[in-house]
């Protein structure tokens, strides 16, 4: 099993440009869900507008599969203000997108877990957003 440290250390390079705010709250998030034997990775931080004007073409002008509505300046990671995760599987290297998974076995979906977790910490998850995902 990964350290608090090692898992930590994986999103660390993710997590420097953040709002201090945002900064704080996701550490607080890896180590509360590292408590609850679901260890997270934070795969996006701060995102700059020609990296999210590139997603927007996504699906749209470029190939692939449509991956967010906001254009360059009208997502929050343009400002340092969000996060997004995955599930770290155990051998350290891999991670789980899958909003059903239950590795820590306690029959609740860890992503489940991990939202909770979150809107403790006084974060907002995209995923409850009915207007503008």
């Amino acid at each position: 099993m990964l350290t608090i440290t090692q898992v930590k250390n994986k999103s660390a390079q993710r997590l420097t440009n953040l709002h201090p705010v945002v900064r704080s709250a996701a550490t607080a998030l890896i180590e509360r869900c590292y408590k609850l034997n679901i260890p997270i990775l934070i795969t996006q931080g701060l995102r700059t507008i020609d990296e999210q004007d590139a997603l927007y073409a996504q699906g749209r002008t470029k190939p692939g599969a449509i991956v967010t509505n906001a254009r360059g300046g009208y997502s929050y990671h343009n400002f340092g203000l969000a996060v997004d995760f995955a599930l770290l599987l155990p051998n350290g290297s891999g991670v789980s997108w899958d909003m059903c998974r239950d590795g820590n076995n306690n029959q609740i979906a860890d992503w489940q877990e991990v939202v909770r977790e979150a809107k403790g910490l006084g974060l907002e998850w995209g995923g409850d957003w009915t207007s503008f995902k």
